[in-house]
Formats: structure tokens, C-alpha cells, sequence
């Protein structure tokens, strides 16, 4: 059985830090590229972050470059989400996802599987 398992979602101020992690299992993780996705009330599913588990490509959406960085660790079929410098926009409930080879690292569409998501909330 296919399984994402988000963790580390929560409140925090403006300008302060939080780590996500998505842990999968069920299918051949280095296979497979993971990403990030948010989704504010009222708001489109926004990709936020890729990572190709097979050889380390990443992606970013112009709105969190230089403040999210995503990593890999390959041994624990685990991906995380380093977020610096939150902000109010950031608030989302944060899902990760996994594909194969997708066309658009970004677009939700091209993905097989996804996790319940996370609550995430900066307070200003």
C-alpha cells in the first residue's frame, strides 16, 4: 500500500522557521520524484517545491526561492521542507505527493500519490 505521511506543520510567527518532513513507503522510492504542493482556503493547489529522488534535481516556485530548500534522504524514504522566513502567505495546509517523471515538477496533475497534508499557520 502506497503511503505519504506528512509531519511537522504548526504555528509560528512571521519570520520564524519550520521543518516538514514526508515519509513514503509502498513503492520504490528512488523511482520517484516528491513534491510539495499548498493549498490556502479559497485558493488553488499552488506546487511549492520538487525534488527527483534519483539523481537530486530540485524546483521552487518563484514565491518561496531562497526561503524553503527541500531535501532528500534517500535511506529513510524521507523528503523535508526547510521553511525560513515564513510569512502570513505561507499559511496553507502543505501536502506532499509523488510522481514519476513528471513533465511539470510543478503541476499538481502529474502526480500519482498524495499525503493527508499539513496545517501550517504564520501569524503576522
Amino acid at each position: 500500500e502506497v503511503q505519504l505521511v506528512e509531519s511537522g506543520g504548526g504555528l509560528v510567527q512571521a519570520g520564524g522557521s519550520l521543518r516538514l518532513s514526508c515519509a513514503a513507503s509502498g513503492f520504490t522510492f528512488d523511482d520517484y520524484a516528491i513534491g510539495w504542493f499548498r493549498q490556502a482556503p479559497g485558493k488553488e493547489r499552488e506546487g511549492v517545491s520538487c525534488i527527483s529522488s534519483s539523481d537530486g534535481s530540485t524546483y521552487y516556485a518563484d514565491s518561496v526561492k531562497g526561503r524553503f530548500t527541500i531535501s532528500s534522504d534517500n535511506a529513510k524514504n524521507t523528503v523535508y521542507l526547510q521553511m525560513n522566513s515564513l510569512k502570513p502567505e505561507d499559511t496553507a495546509v502543505y501536502y506532499c505527493a509523488a510522481a514519476l517523471n513528471p513533465i511539470l515538477p510543478l503541476s499538481a496533475g502529474g502526480y500519482d500519490y498524495w499525503g493527508q497534508g499539513t496545517q501550517v499557520t504564520v501569524s503576522s
